[in-house]
């Protein structure tokens, strides 16, 4: 049985329930992120942020790579169809919607500037 497979599917259902938690899966479609940047792109405290990316990640959706002070993290990668599919929803249902949008903007400058990881810091990216 895959990882996903095992997870309840209401759990995965609840994990898309949440419009923050629909804004970082949007985000991490893109890539891995720091939680620093997360926080910085959302608006949103660290606190808050962090109990989203644990829900998330206790759904299966996302996976975390800790390096040094930082936690990074990424989609999980799709595990059966059911989750293949809920993962191209991202891509698919949530483009034209304007907050998910303007993260994304914001994701992209805070990208050109380095984010939590300067260039030339040692962030493991």
């Amino acid at each position: 049985m895959t990882k996903t497979a095992s997870i309840p599917v209401n759990r995965i259902f609840r994990a898309f329930s949440d419009a923050t938690r629909l804004r970082i899966l949007s985000l991490l479609k893109e890539g891995e992120h720091c939680v620093g940047d997360l926080v910085a792109v959302l608006g949103l405290p660290q606190p808050k942020v962090s109990r989203h990316l644990a829900y998330l990640r206790k759904a299966g959706l996302v996976e975390v790579r800790g390096h040094g002070l930082w936690n990074f993290y990424r989609l999980a990668p799709a595990t059966s169809p059911f989750h293949k599919k809920l993962i191209e929803c991202l891509s698919a249902c949530f483009g034209d919607v304007p907050k998910v949008a303007r993260d994304a903007e914001k994701a992209k400058a805070l990208k050109k500037t380095g984010g939590c990881c300067p260039e030339g810091g040692s962030c493991g990216r």
